[in-house]
């Protein structure tokens, strides 16, 4: 799948704000540092779709990218960043709760964790909360080019294991520097929207 047209359709903190629930949705999950806003740069072919910050934490809201007219990407705040209040923490926790929660139309949530690091205490609380709601199964890890080809496979056991991912459940290599892997994350994004459509035909 090629992904030749994206455009912001709805910035929401609340449910009175998401755009109607008429197109499947890929939530994207990850720390406020794990390189998020680039993979969807990366993944829409748009230099600024969803704008690279220079200081994690700047993603407070719920932003929709409706993409080809088929369906929409979701932007989620970045979680795990030290430097935000606790209230302020708390209101984001909500605020994603309610959307992961209530929204019908969300097909899956992609997690994205840095290759380069065993996944925190939150990546394992996400993807566990994720589980528990039939949303997990498909991890980005980011950053891919900084490690050696050598080090991947042992980098991407770790993951799978400390998130406790099945063998069923998939983990996909990424470099939004060296352009890589986003085929095969736009290819599953294309299968999962196949199934939606065979079942909602």
């Amino acid at each position: 799948m090629v992904i030749n047209k994206s455009e912001l359709e709805a910035v929401a903190v609340r449910a009175a704000q998401y755009p109607p629930d008429d197109l499947p949705e890929i939530a994207f999950a990850g720390r406020s540092n794990v390189g998020k806003s680039s993979l969807l740069n990366l993944i829409t072919g748009r230099k600024s779709l969803a704008r690279v910050s220079g200081s994690p934490g700047k993603t407070r809201t719920i932003n929709f990218y409706r993409c080809n007219d088929r369906f929409r990407i979701v932007d989620l705040p970045g979680y795990g960043y030290a430097k935000i209040s606790r209230s302020e923490s708390e209101k984001w926790g909500a605020m994603m709760e309610s959307y992961l929660e209530g929204r019908e139309n969300l097909i899956k949530v992609v997690q994205l964790v840095d290759i380069r690091h065993k996944p925190s205490e939150q990546d394992v609380q996400m993807y566990e909360y994720l589980k528990y709601f039939e949303l997990d199964g498909i991890v980005v890890a980011t950053k891919a080019d900084k490690i050696g080809s050598n080090e991947k496979k042992r980098a991407l056991k770790l993951i799978g294991d400390t998130l406790g991912m099945s063998e069923d459940d998939i983990i996909i290599p990424v470099s939004s520097l060296k352009r890589s892997g986003h085929e095969e994350l736009l290819d599953t994004i294309d299968f999962l929207l196949e199934q939606w459509d065979e079942f909602h035909s």
